[in-house]
């Protein structure tokens, strides 16, 4: 799935650039202090989280459903600028889930996530736990 083909992505105003995804300062998306809004910046990375999932393991789509299970998010510095998600994911944590995906055709999987403006100012620190599963 593209995240294009989400309609809320496109009602927040979610931009793609060769799978790093963005926002770009807007009066729709500021809060009452005129910076970017909580939710906004949660919805891109939440969103980019589950776009790196998909390129991780292109082999599953189709055959999963990848659910959200839990989110942690913390906002470091108000985001007045444009902002840019960034992903990472632990090596062991992938292997973790191969090994248990393969025996069980269910895993979860811990994706983080840094949000920082085009100065590279860090604005939020966001970790998704994606659970997936085979679909039957």
């Amino acid at each position: 799935m593209k995240i294009s083909d989400i309609a809320f992505v496109n009602h927040v105003g979610i931009k793609e650039d060769n799978k790093i995804l963005s926002l770009d300062f807007n009066d729709n998306l500021l809060n009452h202090i005129n910076t970017i809004h909580a939710s906004a910046q949660f919805t891109l990375a939440e969103t980019q989280s589950g776009l790196y999932l998909q390129s991780l393991f292109p082999e599953l789509e189709g055959k999963v459903l990848p659910v959200l299970r839990d989110a942690k998010i913390k906002y470091k510095k108000p985001a007045n600028k444009k902002i840019i998600a960034y992903i990472s994911v632990n090596e062991d944590e992938i292997e973790k889930f191969k090994t248990l995906f393969e025996k069980k055709s269910r895993a979860s999987i811990q994706i983080d996530v840094e949000i920082k403006d085009i100065d590279g100012t860090l604005t939020t620190l966001a970790s998704f736990t994606w659970f997936i599963q085979t679909i039957k």
